[in-house]
């Protein structure tokens, strides 16, 4: 039959995992907004991308309809000049012909402008091609292995809780009572603290050399004398 001491190091390993589990299940919609904003992180690289391939596309088309339009000018011009009928008319066709020659010509680099700025928009995408097939499928498997993970803390919880009030149901009152009381005290729900290194784990202070062997030698209840949690040192350890 496990001692009281037992019990008790026993009971603050199911506190300390009740702790943890508790703290999972508090901040799982935090950790699940995360990762949904990590995806959507992705999601808005790829769309800005896109975005920019449409943009210049569309202004692409814009670029080469007012090119068309500006050739129509041009073949106009290009009549009138042939049929000037007098050095003024001339003289202004082909002054006209000339402009819009230049701004034909400034279009049409600026096209290849855009050609190159799809060209390079493309390249990225075709580079990201397969994240971006599997980005939607890739966040809903992440979703999912959090749920499962979310789900088995919550059991293993429930289950955690029951062994604990088995435990308590077995301690003396005043010694549950004392429990309660140091692990409530504390941030960190440490109650029943373990001898490391010749110190108390939970607030660093040394342990007197007679107190040392006293809890090595014995289940009786000792404290610490600085923080007052029970102290304990494992059986397997060869060494203090």
């Amino acid at each position: 039959m496990k001692s009281e001491l037992e019990k008790l190091i026993d009971l603050q390993k199911t506190d300390t995992n009740i702790r943890r589990l508790k703290k999972s299940i508090q901040t799982a919609n935090e950790r699940r907004a995360g990762i949904e904003q990590e995806f959507e992180q992705h999601a808005f690289e790829i769309r800005e991308i896109q975005g920019r391939s449409e943009a210049a596309k569309a202004e692409r088309a814009a670029l080469e309809k007012n090119i068309a339009e500006q050739k129509t000018y041009l073949e106009r011009a290009e009549r009138n000049l042939k049929h000037a009928h007098n050095q003024k008319e001339y003289e202004t066709a082909m002054r006209e012909a000339d402009a819009l020659q230049k701004q034909i010509s400034t279009l049409e680099n600026q096209v290849l402008e855009k050609m190159g700025v799809i060209e390079e928009v493309e390249a990225v995408l075709a580079e990201r091609a397969e994240e971006i097939a599997s980005l939607e499928g890739n966040r809903d498997k992440a979703i999912a292995e959090f749920e499962t993970e979310l789900a088995k803390d919550k059991a293993e919880l429930e289950t955690e809780t029951k062994a604990r009030a088995g435990v308590f149901e077995t301690l003396p009152k005043n010694l549950a009572s004392v429990y309660d009381r140091l692990a409530q005290r504390s941030r960190d729900g440490i109650a029943v603290a373990e001898v490391k290194n010749g110190s108390c784990s939970a607030c660093f202070m040394a342990i007197r050399p007679q107190v040392l062997v006293e809890i090595k030698m014995s289940d009786q209840i000792i404290t610490c004398e600085s923080c007052t949690r029970i102290l304990y040192i494992l059986k397997r350890d060869s060494a203090v």
